[in-house]
């Protein structure tokens, strides 16, 4: 049984708290109310609600804890918090929430003075939770997780992701995708960052990448996959895809290749 401390016991407990109302939504998401946020990119009531829950639920357990959250914006830590910081998506894959598809994600991770510690990201629908702590492996619910060993990227199923029209250009991105699909054994997009990256942790993909992703899509994700043994970098090999939005994870044998294959479909 994976032994969980204070802080993470506080992110699961907000998780699936803010999980409840989310699944009620989801079961009538004709009836919700939305509001079109940008080109095929919408946020919807449950999307604010969940968000609402999730600051209320962290902010009561963790007074004067900063907050950065995809719908709300950021608010700055306390002095007296010694740089703790939550990166929440109340909803990674809100279009496909909005549609009626059950794979879309919370997503939280923790940060203390711009360091991950723990991440959390948790599917309602089908319940599994996946979670880091720095130095204290990954799990899903209360398996361990390791990402998958295979060697060659003509082996490899790798995840990606799409940028909305609006969002990002496209060209780049479909240079990538040709050169990737011709060096792989297939390409997935299943349209959930958190949730792409958890399942490189879990083994069930092999890679993923993307580009134009924020904190809050990636945070978790990126010390999940460092616990369950993987890679992370951005598109030069060497950056901080916090920072940067463009990521790249795979096991140690494939992220020198992937991200080769990445770079050179540009160059």
């Amino acid at each position: 049984m994976a032994l969980r401390s204070p802080n993470l016991n506080v992110m699961v407990n907000a998780a699936k708290k803010a999980a409840r109302s989310m699944v009620r939504d989801f079961g009538e998401v004709e009836q919700l109310q939305v509001s079109l946020k940008g080109p095929s990119d919408f946020v919807s009531a449950a999307d604010v609600r969940a968000e609402k829950v999730l600051r209320a639920e962290l902010g009561k357990a963790r007074p004067g804890w900063g907050f950065l959250g995809e719908e709300g914006g950021e608010t700055p830590a306390d002095e007296g918090a010694l740089g703790h910081r939550w990166i929440v998506d109340p909803i990674d894959g809100t279009t496909n929430f909005i549609h009626g598809m059950p794979h879309f994600a919370i997503s939280i991770g923790l940060e203390r003075a711009g360091e991950l510690i723990a991440g959390v990201i948790y599917n309602p629908i089908t319940d599994e939770l996946f979670f880091a702590e720095k130095g204290g492996g990954a799990f899903l619910n209360e398996r361990r997780l390791r990402v998958a060993g295979r060697q060659r990227l003509d082996h490899a199923v790798i995840g990606t992701g799409i940028p909305h029209l609006g969002r990002g250009e496209h060209g780049p991105y479909l240079r990538e995708l040709a050169h990737v699909m011709t060096h792989t054994a297939g390409i997935r997009r299943l349209g959930s960052a958190a949730l792409d990256l958890a399942y490189v942790a879990a083994g069930r993909y092999d890679g993923f990448w993307e580009h134009g992703l924020k904190p809050w899509d990636v945070a978790a994700g990126i010390l999940i996959i460092k616990e369950a043994g993987g890679f992370v970098a951005d598109f030069e090999g060497k950056g901080d895809p916090l920072q940067t939005g463009n990521i790249v994870a795979a096991n140690e044998k494939l992220i020198g290749p992937l991200t080769d294959l990445i770079r050179k479909a540009n160059a």
